[in-house]
């Protein structure tokens, strides 16, 4: 069974910075590409970011983009979330989800096999 481990979350003030980790447990196995979602109260899963191993591309919600980084290691399957310039609204789930093999919809949730349990983020106004 494939499992993701996430790590970083937390409480802080808007403007502040925190940095997410994901990190596989259990067996192991390929990935074409990771990404990060959230999910606030009350709303539905959303994409934040994701990254195809091959050719290093990123992808970012317009919500995050220019504030939030990821990365990660192909060959230890672990993705990063730095996140700068937190807002009140980023608060939320932080799921992170890999793609072990490749699917078009990047962005959309059903494209992931596995997933992570969550880790929350608060931010205080």
């Amino acid at each position: 069974q494939v499992q993701l481990v996430e790590s970083g979350g937390g409480l802080v003030q808007a403007g502040g910075s925190l940095r997410l980790s994901c990190a596989p447990s259990g067996r192991t196995f390929s990935s074409y590409a990771m990404g990060w979602f959230r999910q606030a109260p009350g709303k539905e899963r959303v994409f934040v970011a994701a990254v195809f191993w091959s050719g290093g591309l990123t992808y970012y919600a317009d919500s995050v983009k220019g504030r939030f980084t990821i990365s990660g290691d192909n060959a230890k399957n672990t993705v990063y979330l730095q996140m700068n310039s937190l807002k009140p609204e980023d608060t939320a789930i932080y799921y992170c989800a890999v793609q072990t093999w490749r699917r078009v919809g990047i962005r959309e949730a059903p494209s992931y096999d596995f997933w992570g349990q969550g880790t929350q983020v608060t931010v205080s106004s």
